[in-house]
């Protein structure tokens, strides 16, 4: 094993040392004088002694062991793995942005003020949505914001029966989590063979105890639902209000909007429709637009513009949820949005859901004839698979899985949505280039006939990664949190 394949603790040898602090230059006095006795140390502490190379040899070694966007193709489906731009990170740099304080008052920081309008502004064009606010810190937040407007919506208008949230079976996982989370019942319904939403079955659970439905269109089969105006009015014809998950939003900017739907209320995903950072804990943004007739619920404060062209903070919002999130939101995550939409225009932004479109489409009809298609038919920007086509019904998705990541790639979303048996989804964006796809259609069809001819290869998969297959049941219930090797040994 190379050295900086072992932990830094390993590393660690007696004397080593990175940094010397300069010697105390205050004279007749003991450093423990100045520092509270309950706040000093009594036992030694276990830190590495290492030098400032070895811990540089380190890290870099580690990085360039992930897997991330900068290196390679990421075909996670749902999760739109979009590359971020690095314009975006230059403008979320600027000075002019990064020295403001919070708290500085508004004719201080119009430039900021104005960007942030000016996005809510785009955002709600985009959508067709009439007012945004820009607090909540990612696309689930903006879901329980989302959420909590219907439910002071109709508590305002003394609608408390309006107990249930309707949520089809292809949505994404969040949204009935979500709804329960803001103490809504659930109510499932299941799709239709074509992957749409069961008109029938949907009339046959509306009613005054419906507070509103939570949809993705396109669904998480990548499907966009022929019947979205339908579902819409009838869920408004009971009373309800309609949720619009814009976690795949990136296949449709400059096509279709929610607003135009019927929807009420819309998130984004920031990261996956305007190529923000994505995943890393944050921070993120999930923008929420709704209908003029919700503006008096929404978060306070809201940015907003006088008749004399100067921007401000409006905390005068008379029935607010109040705040979602500290001051205005993650305002360089939204600098980096920003900046995507203005670098890409409407045209642009409309050309990205088109190429998103088209490549998913290629990738379908170049991988059915060795995998299984459930529904072959025009997707949006994502598909799903039902697993390899294989006689001997050994051969999992996992095992796919595991094999793709050999040939040098990032392997797709599995077991997603759960609707799809031995699901593997895929969503390859308008950032990958043909010649990329082709070499990833090649590899998943080099893994269709090495089932067929050694099929052992693949259940022993992955073997040039630096972690072979771990028992992932026993990893997610037998959690390891600390180093307990020896130290110095």
């Amino acid at each position: 094993m190379m050295a900086y394949d072992k932990l830094i603790f390993e590393l660690s040898k007696p004397g080593k040392t990175g940094y010397r602090l300069p010697s105390l230059d205050v004279e007749g006095k003991d450093l423990s004088e100045y520092i509270p006795e309950e706040l000093l140390a009594t036992d030694e502490l276990d830190f590495p002694e290492v030098s400032e190379v070895d811990v540089i040899r380190h890290f870099t070694n580690l990085s360039m062991k992930n897997y991330g966007l900068d290196r390679g193709f990421y075909p996670l489906g749902s999760c739109t793995m979009k590359y971020n731009p690095k314009i975006n990170e230059d403008v979320a740099s600027l000075e002019g942005f990064t020295n403001l304080h919070p708290y500085q008052k508004d004719e201080d920081v119009q430039g900021t003020l104005e960007a942030l309008y000016n996005v809510g502004e785009a955002l709600s064009e985009i959508s067709g949505m009439d007012f945004m606010t820009l607090q909540p810190a990612a696309g689930a937040h903006g879901e329980i914001t989302g959420v909590m407007l219907i439910k002071a919506y109709h508590e305002h208008n003394g609608q408390n029966q309006r107990n249930k949230i309707i949520v089809p079976d292809a949505a994404h996982g969040t949204n009935p989590a979500t709804a329960a989370m803001a103490g809504y019942e659930i109510i499932e319904i299941k799709s239709k063979p074509n992957g749409m939403v069961d008109i029938d079955a949907l009339k046959a659970v509306v009613g005054d105890d419906t507070a509103g439905l939570m949809l993705t269109n396109p669904n998480t089969l990548g499907i966009y639902d022929e019947n979205i105006k339908d579902i819409t009015s009838i869920i408004h014809d009971a009373g309800g209000l309609v949720y619009y998950d814009g976690a795949n939003m990136n296949a449709i900017l400059g096509h279709s909007r929610p607003g135009d739907m019927g929807f009420d209320i819309v998130h984004y995903n920031v990261h996956k429709t305007f190529s923000t950072p994505h995943g890393g804990g944050g921070p993120g943004a999930g923008p929420v637009g709704v209908k003029s007739f919700l503006k008096p619920f929404l978060p306070k404060p809201v940015v907003e513009k006088k008749d004399d062209g100067t921007y401000y903070l409006d905390f005068d919002v008379p029935y607010t949820l109040g705040k979602m999130k500290a001051f205005v939101g993650h305002v360089a995550i939204l600098l980096r949005t920003y900046s995507y939409i203005l670098t890409m225009g409407k045209d642009g932004l409309r050309d990205a859901s088109t190429m998103a479109v088209l490549n998913a489409n290629y990738l379908a009809q170049s991988l059915k004839e060795n995998y299984n298609l459930p529904l072959d038919r025009l997707y949006k920007h994502e598909f799903v698979l039902a697993g390899i086509k294989d006689d001997t019904h050994t051969i999992t998705t996992l095992d796919v899985a595991k094999r793709i990541l050999d040939k040098g790639f990032h392997a797709p979303t599995v077991y997603f949505p759960l609707i799809v048996p031995e699901a593997l989804m895929i969503e390859p964006t308008e950032s990958e280039p043909k010649d990329t796809l082709d070499d990833f259609i090649k590899a998943l069809n080099e893994i269709a006939e090495e089932a067929k001819t050694n099929p052992e290869l693949l259940k022993t998969a992955p073997h040039d990664t630096p972690v072979r297959r771990p028992d992932e049941t026993k990893a997610a219930k037998d959690l390891v949190l600390k180093y307990e090797g020896e130290i110095n040994a």
